[in-house]
């Protein structure tokens, strides 16, 4: 009888020892810092090579909803892989996606409307180029491929409302400084709730497409928000927009505070749709 009581003690000891081992690795595993992981990949539709760059929490084992990040009309640059790191921060994996092709960069308006227009123009590959990257994005080990978003800047939110617009499987789309008079409107094949922050002030975008776009959006009785801050020029989210409006003499401005108040909705739009 001893020895059995012996014998118990030395199992409930191994038992609790096993647990309070598996609690603690759990704690340290919910305690690791936020540590992002950023890195080119390549990709390709049938005619065109791409380089795009992924950002995530590598210290996080969970699935976690993905977000494509369409770059400007200057092409996939430093800017849109900040943004994409930021939304690593936040928790997402975010792949800034190349539009364009082979990386291409515009180091001017003029080369840089060539580049959009190219794309615009062609809807068919400019729907493969997205469906790559979307493709890319859903396999990587760390996306919950039924929860992907989209956010484009300037030239690149017109392409993730136009491919929203198309039907491309998305939960939620962003549009910053961006264009709403698109190719493809909003039609029934809109499955996303659409957030467009756009400054009141920004030449480039005429107040009759703003009308029209809302039009079509109520229309169909979309989920969207339209949020436009007074005074705001266009590119307000880029802090290379001033230098960049001085030496091309355009009206590209940075301001804070829409950025922050932008940023801050973008989140609001994601905790929502995810």
């Amino acid at each position: 009888m001893k020895n059995y009581m012996h014998l118990l003690l030395i199992v409930g000891l191994v038992v609790l020892g096993s647990c309070k081992s598996k609690t603690e690795s759990k704690k340290a595993s919910e305690e690791l810092p936020i540590k992002v992981q950023g890195k080119e990949v390549a990709y390709a539709t049938d005619s065109t090579n791409l380089k795009g760059y992924i950002a995530y929490d590598m210290n996080s084992n969970e699935k976690r909803p993905g977000v494509l990040i369409v770059h400007e009309w200057w092409g996939h640059n430093d800017y849109v892989r900040r943004r994409a790191d930021m939304l690593a921060e936040l928790g997402y994996t975010a792949l800034a996606v190349d539009m364009y092709g082979d990386g291409k960069l515009a180091g001017h308006p003029d080369d840089a409307g060539k580049f959009a227009m190219s794309v615009m123009t062609n809807l068919p590959e400019a729907t493969a180029r997205f469906n790559a990257a979307m493709d890319l994005l859903k396999s990587h080990s760390s996306v919950d491929g039924e929860k992907i978003g989209a956010v484009g800047y300037c030239f690149g939110g017109s392409v993730v409302l136009t491919m929203a617009n198309s039907g491309a499987d998305l939960d939620a789309v962003a549009a910053f400084h961006s264009g709403v008079q698109l190719p493809v409107m909003p039609n029934d094949r809109l499955k996303a709730k659409v957030l467009v922050c756009n400054g009141a002030d920004d030449p480039f975008i005429n107040p009759e497409s703003v009308v029209a776009f809302k039009g079509a959006l109520d229309s169909i009785n979309a989920d969207y928000t339209y949020l436009s801050y007074p005074g705001v020029k266009h590119s307000f989210t880029s802090k290379e927009a001033d230098a960049n409006g001085k030496k091309f003499n355009l009206p590209l401005v940075y301001d804070a505070d829409a950025d922050e108040k932008s940023w801050a909705s973008l989140q609001q739009l994601f905790s929502e749709a995810f």
